[in-house]
C-alpha cells in the first residue's frame, strides 16, 4: 500500500471526483480478512460517487465485500476459476504479457485484459522486461477485449500509450504523487487530457 488508510481514502475520492471510474484495491501484504475490510470500506465510499471497485488477486474477497469485480495475474487464480467464483455479472480483469495469454483470458470470460508492465515502476518489481509501446500494440492486435495499460503511466507518456492501442490506463504512483504536489489529482488529469 502506497499510502496510509486515511490519506488513501481522501486521494481515491479526489481521483473519482476528477474522473476516475474504477478503483482497484491492491495490497500485497494484506490478509484475506483485511482485504475484505478494505474493499467493503471503498465500496461504501465510492459506489455513491459512481465508481466501480475491483479487488486485486483475492477473488473471494471481492465477492464477500460486494465489490464490482476482481483482477488476477498469471500466477494467481486461473481466469476460468476466477470467472466461476465471480459469476457472470462481476468484472474480471486479467494481466497479460503475450498474445497467447490475451487469447486465453478472452476465452476464459475476462471482461478486459491488462498489458503488464508497460514501463518500469517501483510498484512492480517482479517483471524484468517492460513491454513498451510495441508490446501494447501487439496485445491490442491479439484481442477484442478492452486493453488496460499498467506500469509507469504518467501525463508525459499517457497519450503515447493510448495511441499504441490502450483503451484505459491504470495509474497509481502518478495519482499519489499528484496528490502530494501543488496541483492535486485534478491537475494530473488536466495534464493528461492536454498531453502535458
Amino acid at each position: 500500500m502506497l499510502a496510509g488508510p486515511g490519506r488513501l481514502e481522501r486521494v481515491c475520492v479526489e481521483a473519482v471526483e476528477a474522473g476516475v471510474r474504477i478503483v482497484q484495491i491492491r495490497d500485497k501484504t494484506a490478509s484475506h480478512g483485511e482485504l475484505v475490510g478494505q474493499a467493503l470500506r471503498f465500496v461504501r465510499m465510492l459506489h455513491p460517487l459512481g465508481a466501480f471497485v475491483i479487488v486485486d488477486d483475492d477473488v473471494q474477497a471481492a465477492v464477500e465485500a460486494g465489490a464490482d469485480g476482481a483482477h488476477v495475474g498469471q500466477c494467481d487464480m486461473p481466469a476460468e476459476a476466477a470467472r466461476r467464483a465471480l459469476g457472470p455479472d462481476r468484472i474480471l480483469g486479467v494481466s497479460v504479457r503475450t498474445s497467447g495469454e490475451a487469447a486465453a483470458a478472452e476465452a476464459a470470460g475476462a471482461d478486459y485484459v491488462a498489458a503488464n508492465l508497460v514501463f518500469p515502476t517501483g510498484t512492480k518489481t517482479d517483471i524484468d522486461e517492460p513491454l513498451g509501446l510495441a508490446g501494447v500494440s501487439r496485445l491490442r492486435m491479439s484481442t477484442r477485449l478492452p486493453l488496460v495499460a499498467i506500469g509507469g503511466i504518467d501525463p508525459a507518456n499517457a497519450l503515447d500509450v493510448v495511441e499504441a492501442g490502450a483503451d484505459g490506463l491504470a495509474v497509481g504512483s502518478a495519482i499519489l504523487c499528484a496528490a502530494e504536489g501543488g496541483e492535486g489529482v485534478s491537475g494530473l488529469f488536466r495534464g493528461a487530457e492536454t498531453g502535458c
